[in-house]
């Protein structure tokens, strides 16, 4: 976009999101037999473009690797074969999930005789802005569609190439099925600029949700004057307790934080409790540091280490940091209230897990807990909408207004209060 000024960006952006809405203005009474059949059309052209995809994800990857991309947002950017089938079968699994579309949420007669009906209803032009992820190009479109919306697009230059194969195949198969492809829109070209304009697009965009880093999130937060929801930042904590059973402590840990370090629900923090510490601190960091995890300990931690393994010293900045590496901050606590302490000082609210076989100490933390998600005994990777069961993800989000934690369809959607009357009139 050589020679385009700020100026024209807005207008262009502007313009786009005015066609997005009006499509989605004819698309919110779309029935769920269309639709399925726009997302059954998606899933197939992402298997038989699958090739394209690839190619098209590989001068992203390399683009990103030259330009010293760290190695777990590598991986996040990364598309292939076996990856492209998986979101295919998303895709699919969000088409079998219920409309929420028409839902009755509540309903009752007045004294006055006038019956009321909370119905629910499409969101209307979603925008997404994110980074380097280009399943959720697809996740969002999905989502935006199988709820009636129309979705407009900021992928980032990291994965640019990808998403320009994605967006187009997902627009063909809308427009195959009889609607206007402008209900999925990418503004990728404008960058920047384009971000910004979509944010500004009071009016024509109903919702912005930003998903990535903190930065990026904390940028939408302040600039929007389109509403938001903030998505997760995720400090995750895992909390041994002094009534875990180690072994399983040991495969949550690995499995928490190994299995994909550049992602939002793998675990950043690890505290434990100092009556199990002895026997698994030299455990645990022998099993991190095998998988080529950096340790950032106190000084029990750095202290009780095998010999051979170094432990960095944590710092305060630590403590607070999302990683989204082969990094982990480990603590021991005293008790079960200064891991709680320790947690809601440091924690970004997103997830929380409790490794222990007391009931009491169980009960103590959910209640103590201020996050989306608590998860009791299990991998904070499941803090996932496809591992909920809510298909595809759109994101999670850390804030308390409307929705928190994974969303989904439900999320996409809004409500109407339908009035039926015989003629009464207020007094």
């Amino acid at each position: 976009m050589e020679n385009v000024t700020p100026t024209h960006v807005d207008a262009e952006v502007r313009q786009l999101a005015h066609r997005a809405k009006h499509a989605a203005r004819r698309f919110r009474s779309a029935s769920t037999i269309a639709k399925n059949e726009i997302l059954t059309a998606i899933a197939s052209q992402l298997r038989s473009a699958a090739p394209d995809v690839v190619r098209a994800n590989t001068l992203d990857v390399e683009a990103g690797r030259q330009a010293g991309m760290a190695e777990g947002l590598v991986d996040r950017l990364t598309l292939t074969q076996e990856r492209i089938e998986s979101i295919a079968s998303a895709v699919e699994h969000v088409r079998e999930l219920p409309d929420p579309v028409g839902e009755i949420v509540s309903g009752r007669t007045l004294p006055n005789g006038l019956r009321l009906m909370q119905k629910r209803v499409p969101m209307g032009v979603i925008g997404m802005i994110y980074e380097a992820r280009p399943n959720v190009t697809v996740d969002a479109a999905v989502l935006a569609l199988k709820s009636g919306n129309a979705a407009v697009l900021r992928g980032g230059s990291a994965a640019i190439h990808t998403n320009e194969v994605l967006v187009s195949l997902i627009r063909d198969a809308v427009a195959d099925a009889g609607f206007p492809h402008d209900l999925i829109a990418s503004i990728d070209e404008y960058g920047r600029d384009g971000a910004v304009a979509l944010m500004h697009a009071r009016g024509l965009v109903d919702l912005v949700i930003p998903r990535g880093g903190a930065g990026l999130i904390s940028t939408v937060v302040s600039e929007a004057t389109v509403p938001v929801i903030e998505t997760g930042v995720g400090n995750v904590h895992v909390y041994i307790d002094a009534g875990a059973d180690l072994a399983k402590a040991r495969n949550i840990v690995k499995n928490s934080k190994l299995n994909r370090v550049g992602v939002c629900n793998a675990a950043e923090s690890l505290l434990i409790h100092r009556d199990v510490a002895e026997e698994f601190v030299p455990m645990i960091v022998a099993e991190l540091d095998a998988g080529g995890v950096v340790i950032h300990g106190d000084s029990y931690i750095q202290g009780s280490a095998p010999s051979s393994i170094s432990v960095k010293a944590a710092t305060d900045d630590d403590w607070a940091t999302e990683y989204l590496a082969p990094e982990i901050a480990v603590r021991v606590v005293n008790s079960i209230d200064e891991a709680i302490d320790h947690i809601a000082l440091y924690s970004s609210g997103h997830t929380e897990a409790i490794v222990s076989e007391d009931y009491s100490a169980i009960e103590h933390f959910i209640e103590s807990m201020d996050s989306a998600a608590v998860i009791v005994n299990a991998s904070t990777r499941f803090t996932d909408g496809g591992e909920f069961g809510l298909g595809a993800e759109i994101g999670i989000s850390t804030q308390k207004l409307h929705a928190r934690g994974p969303m989904g369809l439900t999320e996409l959607t809004t409500t109407t209060w339908i009035v039926m009357g015989d003629g009464q009139i207020r007094s």
